[in-house]
């Protein structure tokens, strides 16, 4: 089992950037692909990027292409989200969560993570 702790949310205006980080306890972190997902007020949780277990391969969400970056630190047992050019609609609790499931069709879907933090808030005015 896996415990995971984002941090570095927070609010900043249009343009700016924020790093997301994801600790997680254990010392299965490598095991897991890992996926980060947001959910804004009235909306369903969304898909935003993914990593497999090496780092190696990334996916994006087409709204995010371009603009976030995932990786990982196995040796830390962390989890980062860089994320650049910020706008209002990225506004959303970002979630890092952890799954057992190889493939990378199967990041894509929420369902499919086994493991989920607590969430933080990133707020992005205009």
């Amino acid at each position: 089992q896996v415990q995971l702790v984002e941090s570095g949310g927070g609010y900043v205006q249009a343009g700016g950037s924020l790093r997301l980080s994801c600790a997680a306890s254990g010392r299965t972190f490598s095991t897991y692909a890992m996926g980060w997902f947001r959910q804004a007020p009235g909306k369903e949780r969304e898909f935003v990027a993914a990593i497999n277990r090496s780092g190696g391969s990334t996916y994006y969400a087409d709204s995010v292409k371009g603009r976030f970056t995932i990786s990982r630190d196995n040796t830390k047992n962390t989890l980062y989200l860089q994320m650049n050019s910020l706008q209002p609609e990225d506004t959303a609790v970002y979630y890092c969560a952890g799954t057992t499931y190889y493939g990378s069709s199967a990041y894509y879907i929420a369902t499919n993570y086994d493991y989920w933090g607590q969430g933080t808030q990133v707020t992005v005015s205009s």
